[in-house]
């Protein structure tokens, strides 16, 4: 065989090889799968994520409505409370749903008490209007917390599993790199899960203090609208 044959033949099979591993499919990691490999601890973190989504949603349309407040109920109150007619104040605050019109609600049911038992009746009244709107709140800070936990529990026990298959199954590589990927996902999931958990139960909160704010203010406005001396009742 001659030098030429020798180079074409080498030619033929380095451009066959080339082929061959362009036309290889480039594998694809599918993300179900990915999940899929996490483990048993996958399921609580499931759960944590059903959880924190119902928790969230239900939540924030329960604080969305217990934040609609009608602009003139504090106008109407007022001009009730001024005419003497103390009852038709307290009608209109039972008419609206919100914790705005309960705290002035509770105040006007004191209006023949002392100023100091009407503005304390009015602080009870706030604080369990906020109790309310904080109900079930808690579970999202309690999940902000575990599920990163749970995420790296999961990431040792894979790891310690491993390690056990290579004392017992041998060294590869191949099963190293792979193994570690996928219990690594634990990790990553329980930090996601964790991270929206903060971020939900901090946002709820900033618009739990929000109806808080209108709560204080129409306290205020009724207490300073009491202390007038020409008032009468």
């Amino acid at each position: 065989m001659t030098l030429l044959s020798v180079l074409l033949l080498q030619a033929d099979t380095a451009i066959k090889t080339a082929a061959a591993a362009t036309a290889a499919p480039v594998e694809k990691i599918s993300l179900f799968n990915l999940l899929m490999e996490g483990g048993v601890l996958m399921i609580p973190l499931l759960l944590c994520s059903v959880i924190m989504v119902y928790v969230f949603v239900e939540r924030l349309m329960a604080i969305r409505k217990a934040s609609v407040l009608e602009p003139t109920l504090m106008v109407r109150v007022q001009q009730q409370v001024e005419s003497g007619n103390v009852v038709a104040a307290i009608a209109t605050c039972k008419s609206d749903s919100s914790p705005v019109a309960r705290v002035i609600e509770k105040g006007l049911s004191r209006m023949d008490k002392p100023y100091e038992q009407i503005e304390k009746s009015m602080e009870n009244a706030g604080k369990l209007q906020v109790y309310q709107m904080e109900k079930n709140l808690s579970i999202l800070s309690t999940i902000s917390g575990i599920a990163p936990i749970l995420g790296f529990l999961g990431t040792i026990a894979g790891m310690i599993i491993l390690f056990f298959n290579v004392q017992h199954q041998g060294f590869s590589l191949e099963t190293i790199a792979g193994g570690i990927y996928t219990k690594m996902v634990t990790s990553a999931t329980g930090l996601i899960i964790g991270l929206l958990a903060y971020l939900g139960y901090t946002y709820l909160n900033a618009q739990i203090n929000k109806a808080v704010n209108r709560m204080e203010s129409a306290s205020v406005d009724l207490l300073d609208f009491i202390q007038q001396p020409t008032q009468k009742y």
